[in-house]
This record gives C-alpha cells, sequence and structure tokens, in this order.
C-alpha cells in the first residue's frame, strides 16, 4: 500500500497573512512542519502542495519537493486532491502547513485506523486530543468535535460543544487536530462535493463529509502541540519549542545542541 503525505501551504491566510513563513525557533513554519513529517520516515512520499514561488523555494532550500496548484481551493483538502490527481496513491495523509510539531506515533495511530475488517469501512479517518482549558473550549480559534460512541464524529464546530446544561455529566471536550488520513478514492470524492452552509459558515472543511453523509473515523491523541493560526499561537509555539529545547539539554546535556529543540 503506498502511502504519501501532502502538505497543503496556502500563503494567503485569512487570520495571519504569510503565516508559514514565519520564524519559528530559526526556520519557517512551514520548513518545520515539512522536516517533522519527512522524518517520521512514514511515507514512500511527502510533498508541500502551495499556490507560492516562496513557499516552494523554501521547501527546495530544505532539499524538499514542493508542487504547484493551479487553481484557487476552498480548502487545503481541496488544495491536494488537485495533486492526487495524477499521483500513485492508496493512503494520502493531510498535514496542514501549519503543524510544526508533527509526531510519529500520532500518524502511526491514525494509519492504523485502516487496518484491519473494521478498517476497511473506514475511507476518512483524523485526530482528536482531550481539550481541558476552559479557555481553549471557547476560542473559536480551536476547533471542536462530537464524538458518537466509536469514536466518529457527530459535529464539528469553533463554538463550544457540547453546550453543558447540566454541569453534573461532565462531558468530555475533543479539539480536533488538523491532521487528516484518507483513502485515494474517498480524496477524490470529497473534491467533486460542493461546500455545504455548515461548511461555510463555520470555515470548517470536515464538516463537508457530515453534511453528505459521510463517516470521519477520528482517533485520540496526546498531541500536545501548537496550530499556528493566529500570532499568539507563534509565540505559544515559540514558548513550546523553549521549553522541549531545555528539557533536551537537560535529558541530553550541552552536546544535544541545536537539534535537541526539533519537534520530532
Amino acid at each position: 500500500m503506498r502511502r504519501v503525505a501532502l502538505i497543503p501551504a496556502r500563503l494567503g491566510a485569512t487570520r495571519f497573512p504569510r503565516k508559514l513563513l514565519a520564524p519559528l525557533g530559526g526556520k519557517t513554519v512551514i520548513r518545520r512542519t515539512f522536516e517533522a513529517v519527512r522524518d517520521t520516515a512514514l511515507f514512500d512520499d511527502v510533498r508541500v502542495v502551495t499556490d507560492a514561488d516562496e513557499i516552494q523555494a523554501e521547501i527546495e532550500r530544505a532539499g524538499g519537493v514542493a508542487v504547484r496548484s493551479s487553481r484557487q481551493h476552498e480548502s487545503g483538502t481541496d488544495r491536494i486532491a488537485e495533486v492526487v490527481e495524477r499521483m500513485e496513491a492508496d493512503l494520502v495523509v493531510n498535514v496542514q502547513g501549519d503543524e510544526p510539531f508533527t509526531r510519529r506515533e500520532p500518524l502511526e495511530r491514525l494509519l492504523a485506523a485502516f487496518d484491519g475488517e473494521e478498517g476497511r469501512a473506514v475511507g476518512v479517518a483524523s485526530l482528536v486530543q482531550a481539550l481541558r482549558d476552559p479557555a481553549q473550549v471557547r476560542d473559536p480559534n480551536f476547533v471542536k468535535v462530537a464524538l458518537d460512541a466509536r469514536g466518529n464524529a457527530l459535529f464539528f464546530s469553533r463554538a463550544p460543544i457540547p453546550h453543558v446544561r447540566d454541569p453534573s455529566a461532565n462531558p468530555p471536550f475533543w479539539e480536533h487536530v488538523g491532521v487528516y488520513a484518507f483513502r485515494r478514492e474517498a480524496l477524490l470524492a470529497f473534491a467533486r462535493l460542493p461546500a455545504g452552509p455548515l461548511e461555510r459558515a463555520e470555515k470548517v472543511e470536515c464538516l463537508r463529509f457530515l453534511e453528505h453523509g459521510i463517516r470521519m473515523r477520528m482517533v485520540e491523541t496526546d498531541y500536545l502541540g501548537v496550530e499556528i493560526d493566529t500570532p499568539a499561537d507563534l509565540e505559544r509555539a515559540e514558548r513550546l519549542l523553549a521549553e522541549r529545547a531545555r528539557g533536551a539539554g537537560e535529558t541530553r546535556g550541552p552536546a544535544a545542541g541545536a537539534d535537541g529543540a526539533r519537534p520530532t
């Protein structure tokens, strides 16, 4: 089974323009994301899919491959679907370009959702992590997801879901992590579907699956990273890198050097 990772990278983000070229610990956000995905060694091919010369040049300086998408797209998933039409792939993992803390273990768990008898019925899967900070539950930059008893997505929203009318119920809150895995045919089918009113209202692309009756399997992880959506997120990411660098220095000693700060 041929597994490829594609990283959609649009330069003109609405909330934080040019965020992918913002410096993060001495490297750009997009370079850190690309290197983190490549270094998992899980994929037969890793490529960045972009609309910008600057991002393409940055990835090529990092020794990677960047391919150009030729059309405007409503989402990163639409962007990678254009490229998959002319690639050989069985499973496609979509890691958003603003995910510099991507690690091997969550991606392994995500790919495992397609294994075995039960996995044959899975066309698309994605990651979730527990959300415990009430401020983040209220923050619309954190996309929340409600799950059924088997771990399938019921709904995604930037609003807190569920609404807690009865505090004694103590429901879990889940954050959707912007990493997806698709069977090739499911990805191409997604790109042919029109965006519905829920997706357009929330600006959450995975609502397109639910609006068209397509089930999404969610895989729990302890991702513990930072998605770079705003300048405040970039500051949080810098602090996290610094914490990890200090931790690496304590466990490895001075010989660890700057690489101790790199996400793996």
